[in-house]
């Protein structure tokens, strides 16, 4: 009698230990239906790259990204609830008209730079771009770089890398044709010490040169190619920003 009151204890310490494993295995799926449907934030930050608009602030869906900046201003990275139709706005800093308004792609977990460029068309002046931006580092001993050519003047654009112990007419363009409004990039390329040469497309005139760039390897940069609209020859400015590293 002593025994089958045994067995039947122990009968019972299984089932209730069954059960207790069945109503884990539950609660682990449901905990991992839960973590796979979170959505990540979208990153993004504001690149104004506007030769003619004045002091601006920057708003995304209602909040502000960006706080009376003018142009070569490249902010941080913020956060913003993802969308396929985010609002992006930017205002005179003084008075608050808008000036431009659009509807952005958001990603979540991407990283995103929303441009302020010059359009050289009217009423509007002005354009908001969003472009998603290189997250993880380039490969060991190399640099990834990203053009984006705003110089509707100077037209077209070839971007060359130069060497230290080289000179422009030894160096293959390291992106030619980019027309205006379109980007060229990632584009990755051995780290060293370079000199950052644009011309426009199929010439030699050079129109713009930068100082020594010291590149040791991991970098992503983002280059925003601008002219100026109120002169008929103008140069090209650049304004880099640092994506990664």
């Amino acid at each position: 009698m002593r025994i089958g009151k045994l067995k039947d204890a122990l009968t019972a310490a299984r089932l209730v230990a069954v059960a207790g494993a069945s109503l884990a295995i539950a609660l682990g799926i449901s905990a991992c239906q839960v973590v796979a449907g979170f959505s990540q934030p979208s990153l993004v930050r504001v690149i104004n790259a506007s030769y003619i608009a004045p002091a601006v602030n920057i708003y995304v869906e209602k909040t502000i990204f960006a706080s009376n900046v003018g142009e070569g201003f490249v902010g941080n990275y913020g956060t913003a609830a993802p969308s396929t139709a985010a609002t992006v706005t930017a205002t005179a800093a003084t008075g608050g008209a808008v000036l431009v308004s659009a509807a952005v792609t958001l990603k979540p977990g991407a990283h995103h730079s929303v441009f302020l460029t010059d359009n050289g068309s009217t009423p509007t002046l002005y354009s908001l771009t969003v472009l998603e931006d290189q997250s993880i580092a380039a490969a060991s001993g190399h640099s990834d770089f990203r053009f984006l050519n705003q110089a509707p003047r100077t037209g077209a654009l070839d971007v060359y890398m130069v060497p230290a112990d080289t000179t422009l007419a030894n160096t293959i363009p390291i992106c030619t044709k980019i027309p205006v409004g379109q980007t060229c990039g990632y584009i990755s390329f051995k780290s060293q010490t370079v000199t950052m040469v644009i011309t426009p497309t199929g010439t030699t005139k050079v129109k713009y040169t930068s100082t020594p760039l010291a590149l040791s390897g991991g970098e992503v940069r983002t280059v925003v190619m601008i002219d100026s609209q109120l002169t008929s020859n103008p140069p090209v400015n650049v304004v880099i920003a640092n994506d990664v590293n």
